[in-house]
């Protein structure tokens, strides 16, 4: 495994330089391995510029695509920290998070301005804000100045590279903070139990300022040397010609997203497991939230796609459960087996459970994050005295190996994929 993503986006730019690694559908521009290489650096002299030194935080407010994958890689790249901001999160939230991370820049894309208005006058005087607007695209020709260039610090692998604030049943986002050991553990993960290769090509239509969007489908994609289709929002009525007209292999969806290509999949022109132009689909993952069986049923005898239900978190890094891929069995209503991490249910006395007994999921692996961001109490409350995180999620494992999901030592409401306090 690569020892930082620094690391990861330098090897592949050499090995790979001219593979796609992005392909933006509504510009239609694809950015290479080495064009992406030339963006990050650019926009580390950027940052240098601006001030920003290494472990400074870096925010964004954007959609998905081109500069916000750029940015999301080049804090990292750099030293720094990317706080990717909920594009759909109430204005306090939002506020919340920008005062409780120290960020210092915050990139803006002019279409969610709204969102953020009006600043409280404290944030309005600490903050850079920079105009990022989406509707251009990166420079064919990134800045080569002296100013760019990047002083060879060596970055730890356990330096944090990403902030990302969960919601809680307190009400008061917490602030995960992720190490590239974490992100690049959360990516091999990703790879390891979906059998990634350079060939792959994943469409990603979530977000990636949530985990799922940013470890699954941008840094197994790079750690792999695949590619990414990157639109800027999920559209129902383009989902399927996404994966035709770019040749993607797999995807990574929500039940909300499934059921809408159920409701409309007697519109689409596609003879689907008879149709040349989606051949090359392997499978489709579903995570975030508990997947029906039925839907997932309905989902493979529609598309003829296998499904394959996983599981989550934001403080993993993304995935710590997976059903295998065909033809080893999947079971629904079950998110899998653990691939690359250590999951066990254990009872209220930190006991492993013995099959079929339902108690709390725990978790153990260099995936899991260290601490939350400023908040030592919620540290310590998530783990156990001999390092197991504490997932918060009741379920039990079978017989053979695979986990069921119960129910939460403290509910939150699940809408969309989206963790609401109630």
């Amino acid at each position: 495994m690569f020892a930082h993503l620094r690391e990861s986006i330098d090897e592949q730019a050499r090995q790979r330089a001219d593979a796609p690694f992005l392909i933006a559908p509504e510009s239609g521009q694809v950015l290479s391995y080495l064009a992406l290489q030339q963006h990050v650096r650019q926009i580390n002299g950027q940052l240098n510029r601006l001030g920003v030194e290494p472990g400074g935080k870096v925010a964004f407010l954007l959609n998905n695509g081109l500069w916000s994958t750029c940015l999301l890689l080049a804090t990292a790249y750099g030293g720094r920290v990317s706080v990717p901001l909920n594009a759909v999160a109430g204005r306090e939230q939002l506020h919340y998070a920008l005062s409780h991370s120290e960020a210092r820049v915050l990139f803006l894309a002019e279409s969610l301005r709204e969102r953020l208005e009006p600043l409280p006058d404290a944030l309005r005087q600490r903050l850079k804000m920079i105009p990022a607007d989406e509707d251009d695209e990166l420079q064919s020709s990134p800045d080569q100045t002296p100013n760019a260039v990047l002083a060879d610090d060596a970055i730890s692998t356990d330096a944090p590279a990403l902030l990302l604030y969960t919601s809680g049943t307190t009400g008061v986002p917490k602030g995960a903070l992720l190490s590239h050991r974490n992100l690049l553990a959360g990516g091999e993960n990703v790879i390891l139990a979906h059998e990634l290769s350079a060939q792959d090509r994943a469409l990603c239509v979530l977000p990636i300022y949530h985990i799922n969007g940013a470890v699954v489908t941008v840094m197994a994609p790079l750690l792999s040397g695949g590619s990414v289709i990157m639109p800027r929002r999920f559209q129902a009525s383009r989902f399927w010609h996404w994966l035709a007209e770019y040749q993607g292999s797999w995807c990574s969806v929500v039940p909300t997203i499934i059921n809408y290509l159920l409701e409309r999949a007697g519109q689409e022109p596609y003879t689907f497991g008879d149709d040349a132009r989606l051949a090359h689909i392997r499978f489709a993952r579903s995570a975030s939230a508990p997947l029906a069986p039925a839907v997932l049923q309905a989902f493979e005898q529609t598309f003829a796609v296998p499904m394959i239900e996983t599981m989550g978190l934001t403080e993993t890094a993304a995935p710590i459960l997976s059903n295998p891929l065909p033809p080893a069995p999947h079971k629904p209503g079950s998110p899998g087996i653990a691939f690359g991490n250590e999951v066990i249910v254990a009872d209220t006395g930190g006991r492993e459970c013995a099959a079929g007994e339902i108690g709390e999921l725990y978790i153990r692996g260099s995936n899991v994050l260290r601490t939350y961001y400023k908040n030592p109490d919620a540290t310590q409350a998530a783990f156990t005295p001999d390092g197991w995180f504490r997932s918060g999620d009741l379920g039990y494992r079978d017989a053979e190996g695979y986990f069921f999901i119960t129910g939460r030592r403290k509910e939150l409401i699940i809408r969309g994929g989206e963790n609401i306090a109630p």
